[in-house]
């Protein structure tokens, strides 16, 4: 059963069913329109750092600097990176191979797992996506195997990413399914107040911004054994000595019985899939034999094994240090020029709110005419009446790339109202919001 807890007290009764039929109703007319203006399903090549060229037409392109991709530390165009694909692909003579994991697999992924292993202090097992590894992980999750045979409370914030939400339906049919308002610890210490064993799923980085109080969650874990499953991919190499992420990198010690972190290959890391760490070889043991994904699925294909080794090894360089460090220089010019909700935030993603669906897309065309592709984000992404514009600064952008589209939205978009109301989208890590 798929249930909403907005309300400490409230009942966990009510029913909840997917919509896909109202949420196309509801969206369709801005997908459509943002089409139309050139800002969805854009199709580019790459060029020097963070600059693409879009195909405008036959023959025609147009080069614009891109604030879409989350490639956080510009990882995703450095040599040595794309050096390894080739000569991983070069080495074995195939791209990829029709099997599923639990039959065969290449040699490399095994070289990899053990490096991301080492490199996070846990038990890796590489996917070919995120969603992937999500797919396959909470159905385990929520069939008690990892709760002491009891069935948890699979609890999302309301804010989890889609590839986290879209499963609960699958595991509703498993156990039961409550939903509560964004990074709220007290409707979540209630739940675990309870009988049944409870599992929070949240993201450690949210893809619109702001992040998990994961100290206070690692708290409620001591005192009641709250089971943690959190998908950083925002997070993964951005913070952490080895680029382990902001949420492993806050969790001190072995994962234990009771964390659950995945992550990104791609955005930070800089290559392609995606990852699960795990704390015990029982649990290693069960998803490499009944994930979906892995029981039923193929691996990263060799380019991306090849891609994903490197840079492992180039986390262990102090380059990773420096991007890092990049990063936060460009982000703390961004907010010295541009004001928004997420201001002075270590963490990388920055949303001017607009408000008007029509208006962020009209906001995001202009700013392409500039030079700057954003993200127009709108609802089903975001609640209607709070469309806006989607910031990803990296350390790959120039300090001048940064000025000059600050100098575009100060031209072009209203103060954020966001910031302008002080409304605060997600409370920082410790803070603790009253159930609303």
């Amino acid at each position: 059963m798929v249930t909403q807890h907005g309300d400490v007290g409230a009942k966990r009764s009510k029913r909840v069913r997917r919509n896909t039929q109202g949420l196309i109703d509801k969206a369709g007319g801005h997908f459509a329109a943002a089409r139309l203006e050139g800002l969805m399903a854009v199709y580019a090549r790459p060029l020097a750092g963070r600059a693409v060229a879009i195909s405008t037409g036959k023959d025609e392109e147009r080069r614009v600097v891109d604030f879409v991709r989350c490639a956080y530390l510009g990882l995703d165009n450095h040599p040595d990176i794309v050096r390894g694909a080739i000569e991983a692909v070069e080495r074995y003579g195939t791209l990829h191979w029709s099997c599923a994991r639990t039959r065969l697999n290449f040699g490399l992924i095994g070289d990899l797992e053990g490096s991301l292993s080492d490199l996070f202090s846990a038990r890796v097992i590489a996917y070919t996506t995120v969603l992937a590894a999500n797919m396959g992980a909470l159905p385990i999750l929520a069939s008690g195997h990892l709760t002491n045979g009891k069935k948890p409370v699979m609890v999302f914030d309301k804010l989890a990413h889609a590839s986290l939400a879209f499963h609960k339906g699958t595991i509703g049919e498993e156990t039961e399914v409550v939903t509560i308002a964004h990074n709220d610890l007290e409707a979540l210490e209630t739940i675990c107040r309870g009988q049944r064993p409870v599992a929070y799923i949240c993201d450690g980085i949210y893809s619109m911004g702001g992040g998990a109080p994961i100290a206070d969650l690692l708290s409620l874990q001591q005192r009641y054994g709250l089971f943690l499953y959190i998908d950083d991919a925002h997070g993964i190499s951005i913070f952490g000595r080895n680029g382990e992420g902001y949420a492993r990198s806050q969790i001190p010690g072995e994962l234990g019985e009771r964390t659950i972190v995945a992550a990104s290959l791609g955005k930070g890391f800089g290559a392609s899939g995606g990852l699960i760490m795990l704390g015990t070889q029982r649990q290693e043991d069960l998803f490499r034999n009944f994930a979906v994904a892995h029981a039923f699925s193929a691996s990263p294909n060799v380019a991306a094994i090849g891609a994903a080794l490197a840079s492992a090894s180039l986390h262990r360089t102090p380059e990773l240090h420096r991007r890092q460090a990049a990063l936060q220089d460009r982000l703390r010019q961004f907010d010295g020029l541009c004001e928004t909700s997420h201001a002075q935030s270590r963490l990388p993603i920055r949303m001017v709110t607009i408000g008007d669906e029509l208006a962020a897309i009209g906001a995001a065309h202009a700013i392409l005419d500039c030079g700057f592709y954003l993200s127009a984000v709108f609802f089903p992404t975001v609640q209607r009446g709070r469309a806006g514009l989607r910031i990803c600064p990296t350390a790959g952008h120039e300090p001048e790339n940064i000025e000059n589209l600050c100098r575009a939205l100060a031209a072009i978009v209203p103060t954020d109202e966001a910031a302008k109301e002080n409304l605060t989208p997600a409370p920082p890590a410790g803070h603790r919001r009253k159930s609303q």
